[in-house]
């Protein structure tokens, strides 16, 4: 779990602080994989040459620049996972295989061809980038604005639209040679918006694409979070205000820990409103220093003690998450 930042909201009697939980990766690797070879299998042969540059045509594909983006592609997993600490990924010797080089997807991989290139780079699976395919709506959305304008005016427009949208569509298997099985497979479709350079495709904008595409995949292999707001008192009124706010100061630099210490000589305060409000804090700090039982404990104090409405909403939250978490 981490701190995200803790803001004082103007002259509010409240504060909140904005907290990362983890979520579960959307795919995981089998305890043995601990290494990855990766190939890219996206190419087209070149006796398919012809067919590709009339497709490149009609798809406002650049003709070959798929094969560059392609690799970018492979880049952008390999980023990913070496900062990963399950497993690494190889890039072999051989890193290009032909398939079909369109959106089509090949039949799988010869078992034996793939145990031989995981036996050759000693690697536990294989990553093969069976599809990749580009494109962009240049030039549907510059047929459909020139339409509409000779509709509308009689006359087609002089220019370009202004942006353009780039397409990636990619199909990811991940080999295992010892079970003969796919460990997982997934497709990808991206759209990302760039602006026209005096009517050019920016030459950035598919290897951009393309390697955020490849990010994609790999990352459905690390957990996510999900950020959430916890609502805290910064003062309290009458004798206990300052050393209150001693302990809010001590929680802006982060130093809960010293921020306990301080609320704890409140929570038997003679002022009710007082001692529920830093019985709260304490719940919160104690969530932000990992703690979610005593957290949920503290919570329950300010409210079946104090009164504090806001001790008695956070433990229902807390409570939630204890069983959505099953802990």
């Amino acid at each position: 779990m981490l701190m995200l930042v803790l803001v004082t909201a103007g002259c509010s009697r409240y504060g909140y602080v904005s907290l990362n939980y983890p979520t579960a990766p959307l795919a995981y690797l089998p305890e043995n994989v601990n290494s990855i070879a990766a190939v890219n299998r996206s190419l087209t042969s070149e006796e398919d040459k012809s067919d590709r540059i009339t497709e490149a045509i009609f798809t406002s594909e650049v003709a070959g620049s798929d094969r560059l983006a392609s690799d970018n592609c492979i880049k952008g997993v390999y980023d990913v996972m070496a900062a990963m600490e399950q497993a690494e990924l190889i890039i072999p010797k051989t890193v290009r295989m032909y398939g079909t080089g369109t959106r089509k997807l090949p039949e799988l991989l010869d078992w034996d061809l793939v145990a031989e290139i995981c036996k050759n780079e000693g690697a536990d699976a294989l990553l093969v980038l069976e599809t990749f395919d580009s494109n962009t709506d240049l030039l549907a959305s510059t047929a459909t604005n020139q339409a509409a304008a000779i509709l509308s005016t009689g006359s087609p427009i002089p220019a370009l639209s202004g942006q353009i949208k780039m397409n990636v569509a990619c199909y990811w298997r991940l080999y295992d040679p010892e079970t003969r099985q796919i460990i997982d497979q997934y497709q990808y479709n991206s759209y990302t918006a760039f602006d026209l350079q005096e009517g050019i495709i920016p030459p950035h904008a598919l290897p951009e694409t393309a390697y955020e595409a490849g990010r994609a995949y790999a990352e459905r292999f690390l957990p996510g979070y999900y950020v959430v707001r916890r609502d805290l008192y910064k003062r309290t009124s009458g004798s206990a205000k300052h050393q209150f706010m001693a302990g809010y100061r001590r929680a802006e630099v982060a130093n809960w820990q010293g921020a306990i210490e301080i609320w704890s000589d409140l929570t038997e305060h003679e002022k009710r409103k007082t001692a529920g409000r830093a019985c709260l804090n304490i719940a919160v700090a104690n969530e932000v220093l990992g703690d979610t039982e005593n957290a949920l404990e503290w919570a329950k104090r300010s409210y079946e003690f104090h009164d504090d409405k806001l001790g008695r909403d956070y433990a229902k939250i807390l409570l939630r998450r204890k069983n959505i978490e099953g802990y």
